[in-house]
């Protein structure tokens, strides 16, 4: 109720742009930028996501969900962006309180990792006018011995360049670019308002050149839509070249407030799937087990033919003495932030 109640509150956001498709912003007075995630589910300890909403409105999103904490449909999360204020303050604040845990065993810290972008997309257009990514990177640069990794479907990160280079320098950096599929026609379908796979793959070139750690995240994978025969194996391909170091790919897994937007789009745009999608993913999330076993095998054998690694989470953590941090574990803090919100989505 705490975040609805923010978000009935926020006032609208100045705005520059003139497009008439331009979403609503709303200027959100959130508690905390660094959010404690604590699903054993996934390969990080905290998230940062600079805005709530994203302008990009792929159709599978799986992240619509967070929208419903605010009491809106999850068919705003494209229409209605909310930008989380005062974040270079209130993240110098939250990693100085929240970030690092003591291991008592060996007597040194050992850096959690933080996961930017996993509820929304952090160089969404609304980054260009807000600047929060930025905001947080910069107070992110101002410290060292960090963990810490990116994911979006944007060239704008390539803005960020000399600064991603100053963390990288101090701190463990990875980056993830998101291509779903080289087709531009099938990407504008599913991904409507982000920018298109080459430019995508052209920006981790210039991430790669800048010598920075760039992989490729071709999540989720579409049944029907994107695993045809020797398209992920393409996908793989351009991503190699542009010099991906890494490569992955789940199958689509649809939240209730997913599929609500998801399953009426596949109906209308491809009535052929649209059965298969029905029996799939109406009452169940996720694709049938069988599916999902040979895409695993199927990534894999990708992996192995262009020489790629797998997910880079557990080697990029680095243990570091405390002289290196001013960080401290504030039990209290985190208690009461699990208790605010189970969302890794955060504030």
């Amino acid at each position: 109720m705490g975040i609805a109640r923010l978000a009935a509150q926020s006032p609208a956001a100045e705005t520059k742009r003139q497009s008439a498709e331009k979403p609503e912003y709303f200027l959100l007075p959130v508690k905390s930028i660094l959010n404690r995630c604590d699903s054993d589910r996934v390969p990080f300890e905290w998230t940062i996501n600079p805005y709530r909403g994203c302008e990009f409105a792929c159709k599978y999103c799986y992240a619509r969900y967070t929208h419903e904490y605010m009491e809106i449909d999850g068919g705003d999360f494209e229409k209605k962006i909310f930008v989380k204020q005062d974040a270079a303050a209130l993240l110098a604040r939250d990693v100085s309180q929240k970030y690092s845990y003591e291991s008592k065993a060996s007597g040194y810290t050992q850096a959690e990792h933080i996961a930017i972008g996993t509820a929304t997309d952090p160089y969404q257009p609304a980054e260009r006018e807000y600047g929060v990514t930025r905001a947080c990177l910069e107070e992110l640069a101002k410290r060292e011995g960090l963990s810490i990794s990116i994911i979006t479907k944007s060239n704008q990160i390539v803005r960020d360049i000399e600064i991603l280079k100053v963390i990288a320098s101090k701190s463990a950096l990875t980056i993830n670019i998101t291509v779903t599929t080289l087709k531009p026609r099938l990407a504008r379908l599913l991904e409507p308002r982000a920018p298109r796979p080459d430019l995508r793959l052209c920006a981790m070139k210039e991430l790669r050149e800048a010598g920075l750690h760039v992989g490729v995240s071709a999540s989720p994978l579409l049944p029907g839509l994107t695993d045809g025969e020797g398209e992920l194996e393409r996908v793989a391909e351009a991503a190699k070249t542009a010099g991906a170091e890494w490569f992955f790919s789940g199958v689509l897994f649809l939240m209730p407030a997913s599929a609500k937007q998801f399953l009426p789009f596949v109906r209308e745009k491809f009535p052929r799937l649209a059965k298969q999608y029905d029996d799939w993913y109406r009452r169940n999330g996720y694709a049938p087990e069988e599916y999902r076993r040979k895409a695993s095998a199927r990534v894999q054998r990708i992996r192995q033919k262009f020489g790629f690694a797998a997910r880079p989470w557990e080697g990029i953590r680095p243990t570091i003495t405390r002289a290196q941090l001013t960080l401290g574990w504030d039990a209290a803090a985190i208690s009461g932030e699990l208790q605010r919100s189970r969302s890794c989505a955060g504030g």
